[in-house]
């Protein structure tokens, strides 16, 4: 899976994107919300490392998650 933050626009809040291996939009949340089903991606109890690195991740660089 990939991950990339994109950069809000005045009231439009930053976003944060997961792309599958195909480059398929499967989530789509704002970046100072938790990502809800995370389970659904495998990513249950790594809430705490998820958050730390969209705290650190650069706008519009897709990078490929790895927790």
């Amino acid at each position: 899976m990939y991950i990339i933050k994109v950069k809000g626009k005045a009231k439009i809040p930053d976003y944060i994107q997961i792309r599958d291996e195909n480059f398929v939009l499967v989530s789509y949340f704002r970046a100072d919300r938790p990502m809800k089903n995370i389970e659904k991606f495998g990513l249950e109890g790594k809430e705490e490392a998820l958050k730390a690195l969209i705290d650190q991740l650069p706008f519009g660089k897709l990078q490929k998650l790895e927790l």
